[in-house]
């Protein structure tokens, strides 16, 4: 981890926008799903020229699947950062790494840091994954879902207090309530640690929770991670493309 990277989005509310590259999708969502590490390092690049201040990614295994793998997460990180010079953080999903103690393994494992993580608190074994990236400085971001108990298990967490921010999380709305969810769901975190938020969406309420962040004054996200379409639904072919269209909302 490079020291100082992660002090311009820390403690602050602002209108920084994340781009989330590829999650967990893969070869079948299309090409412009970046799954290798060159192909990161590409993607990435192309994004923060268009406007994206950190970078998510989820490491890739050569068949595609999800890892945290120290040979899978280095390469990753690695080629990244030498095609940009902004943050730079991975998941800790259970999908990844199903069993919490192997998770703490893998991170306590990894030779090549990223500057953050996310850690869902929906999962059984956030605190021990939260205490593990703490113990080698990676900065943590909180993965809080709308419809689970994360709001709830966060808060009362001692680890709260210490994340870099939280990545409030509108999944699966009812049909037109992305946005009552998305306030809501603020609403349950209260003042959320003190800690800064990232509010974003997944798939069709990625741009309707977008343009409420940005409208509330908050940090976002975008990337083929979240969304596959632009606003008026024509199918996207890169992460630039949808960096550039998530400045344009305003």
């Amino acid at each position: 981890m490079v020291p100082g990277r992660l002090s311009a989005g820390s403690g602050r509310v602002g209108h920084m926008i994340q781009v989330c590259l590829n999650g967990a999708r893969g070869a079948g969502d299309g090409a412009a799903v970046p799954l290798s590490p060159a192909a990161l390092a590409e993607s990435a690049a192309a994004a923060v020229a268009a406007g994206a201040a950190e970078v998510h990614v989820h490491p890739k295994t050569p068949c595609g699947s999800d890892s945290l793998s120290p040979r899978v997460v280095g390469p990753a990180v690695e080629s990244i950062r030498a095609a940009v010079d902004v943050p730079v953080g991975v998941t800790t999903g259970a999908w990844a790494e199903p069993d919490p103690m192997r998770r703490v393994e893998r991170i306590r494992s990894w030779a090549v840091l990223p500057d953050y993580a996310s850690v869902n608190w929906h999962e059984d074994g956030a605190d021990g994954v939260a205490a593990a990236l703490l113990d080698r400085g990676v900065g943590i971001e909180a993965g809080i879902r709308s419809g689970t108990d994360a709001a709830r298990r966060f808060l009362e967490s001692p680890y709260g207090p210490r994340v870099l921010r939280v990545l409030a999380e509108v999944i699966d709305p009812l049909p037109g309530e992305a946005g009552p969810t998305a306030r809501a769901l603020l609403a349950e975190l209260g003042n959320a640690h003190g800690r800064p938020v990232l509010l974003h969406g997944q798939d069709a309420c990625t741009w309707p929770v977008l343009r409420l962040a940005r409208s509330l004054g908050l940090d976002t996200r975008i990337g083929l991670e979240d969304v596959l379409v632009l606003p008026d639904g024509e199918r996207v072919t890169s992460n630039a493309q949808l960096v550039r269209a998530a400045l344009a909302c305003g």
